[in-house]
């Protein structure tokens, strides 16, 4: 029998039981499906980690203090020092807690950050009107403020907040800045925060230390140096107690990050594969049951010179088709489903092409082995018995 011909038999048998080949691909379909829709989830997710993680800077290191004893935290003359050590661009200790916001009948409960002036460098993090916090407003603990645009818009609309003042728990703050639109990052959103002096914020928080430093480190490639230098430094001051503080490098959390997203995808892909087997093994029952009520087709064939090599291909083509046809329609509806994931998250999800042609080459692959054992059946019957099928 010709490939073409043999071809041609098997898309009219398929096409002559339009239910029983849409329910025969089901499977298929939801299991091609679903590795779509999970790895464009799963590249997207990936992909916004990555920009959050960027977006803290790779060039950063950031220590937290749990201390020893009674001391549980730095002073803030230690914390600005640790600037001294090489290859250290700048030092930014900060105190933070929540606090109620007012402006006349308005209020909101955001998160106030005590900060520094290098503030700015290490976390890039701008002004788009007035001024930045100044060294004076540390020294003189001035209550002056800068705010995050979503809680500058909560508090003031449209109108320019620089200059008015406004109420944090209870006390009276200068808004000197508006702070750029930075959005979310892994610590949370930075467009609902105000910033004031750290000696204030000290003060107000009745925080006698520092506890949390971001620091900017000038040349990457001497980042191990670095950090070595000022583990020991911290060392030092805790007298070997190298419990009483953690250095996190933001490569690190890349890595990390990436490990673990890439083990989250391993087990989806597990269980898209799963249901891709369920998927073969109703192929598989369908192609049986076809073999069965062909009986007589088989016999008639066979009677007429069919070899067995031709009976198992048409059947084997068969399960290939329906497979391949289940494969294609999946790959269609896990697009679709991966856009509305990607809608639903606000998230930018993204399909490989490399995944989509495997995930098609399984699915056909899938019908080549959960059709093999019904095509040998079909092949293996003999012209007598079949014909005396009822």
């Amino acid at each position: 029998m010709k490939l073409s011909q043999g071809f041609r038999m098997a898309f009219k048998s398929v096409w002559s039981n339009k239910l029983r080949t849409a329910l025969s691909m089901l499977g298929i379909l939801i299991g091609v499906a679903t590795v779509i829709a999970l790895v464009g989830m799963g590249q997207g997710s990936q992909k916004e980690v990555e920009d959050q993680v960027a977006s803290l800077g790779t060039n950063s290191l950031s220590v937290t203090i749990s201390g020893r004893g009674t001391t549980t935290s730095l002073s803030l003359e230690d914390a600005l020092a640790l600037a001294e050590i090489t290859n250290i661009e700048a030092v930014s200790p900060t105190v933070s807690g929540s606090a109620t916001v007012k402006y006349e009948k308005t209020s909101t409960d955001v998160t106030v950050e005590g900060i520094t002036g290098h503030y700015e460098v290490v976390n890039d993090f701008s002004v788009q009107s007035g001024r930045y916090i100044a060294p004076i407003d540390v020294r003189n603990t001035q209550k002056v403020a800068l705010i995050g645009v979503d809680t500058a818009e909560e508090l003031f609309g449209n109108e320019d907040p620089v200059g008015e003042v406004i109420l944090v728990n209870g006390s009276r703050f200068t808004i000197v800045g508006l702070l750029e639109a930075k959005g979310s990052t892994l610590t949370g959103s930075n467009d609902e925060k105000i910033l004031i002096p750290i000696t204030t914020a000290q003060k107000m928080f009745d925080s006698v230390g520092v506890r949390s430093i971001n620091i900017k480190v000038e040349d990457m490639d001497r980042m191990d140096a670095t950090v070595s230098a000022l583990e020991a430094s911290l060392l030092e001051t805790f007298r070997g107690d190298d419990s009483s503080y953690r250095v996190f490098n933001q490569e690190d959390a890349v890595e990390t990050l990436n490990a673990v997203n890439e083990t989250m995808n391993t087990m989806l892909l597990y269980v898209a594969a799963i249901t891709l087997l369920v998927g073969g093994i109703g192929v598989m029952n369908i192609m049986l049951v076809s073999v069965t009520e062909r009986t007589r087709e088989i016999g008639i064939r066979k009677s007429l010179g069919a070899k067995r090599r031709d009976i198992m291909f048409q059947f084997l083509v068969e399960a290939v088709v329906i497979s391949g046809m289940g494969g294609a329609l999946g790959i269609g509806t896990g697009y679709l489903g991966s856009y509305i994931i990607g809608i639903a998250d606000g998230t930018d999800t993204s399909v490989p092409f490399t995944t989509v042609i495997i995930a098609f080459a399984f699915s056909a692959f899938v019908g080549v082995v959960f059709g093999l054992f019904p095509a040998n059946k079909a092949s293996r019957l003999k012209p007598v018995d079949a014909l005396r099928h009822d």
